[in-house]
């Protein structure tokens, strides 16, 4: 049978957090040009495989301030959930599926009462 871990509401709370954050940064990017700097475009199909890219307008500055904001959001919040103190009550072979439990913890459905 597997472990239950009982995590502090802060630590589901920043592991929550954090999977917003990465979602939105990843969405964020998706729909910026390729490049931060204006470039041109290019065609590469003397390679192994065939590179493309159309011309980059570049990021605005406020893109760029953007993804900088939600980059260092993710990496406090990766800082603050992988350094809780919670990780100290764990056994040191356990860790690894604790972690693996909490980074899933949003995907279980609440039991029913």
């Amino acid at each position: 049978m597997a472990t239950t871990y009982e995590f502090p509401s802060d630590l589901l709370a920043g592991q929550e957090e954090l999977h917003q954050v990465r979602a939105e940064l990843s969405a964020l990017l998706k729909r910026l040009p390729w490049s931060v700097e204006p470039m041109d475009g290019f065609c590469d199909d003397q390679g192994w495989r065939k590179a493309e890219r159309p011309a980059s307008p570049g990021w605005t500055e406020d893109e760029q301030a953007e993804v900088e904001k939600l980059r260092r959001r993710e990496h406090e919040l990766a800082v603050f959930v992988s350094t809780h103190r919670f990780w100290s009550e764990v056994a040191a072979a356990d860790r690894m599926e604790a972690r693996s439990r909490l980074k899933h913890s949003h995907e279980e459905a609440p039991e029913p009462e």
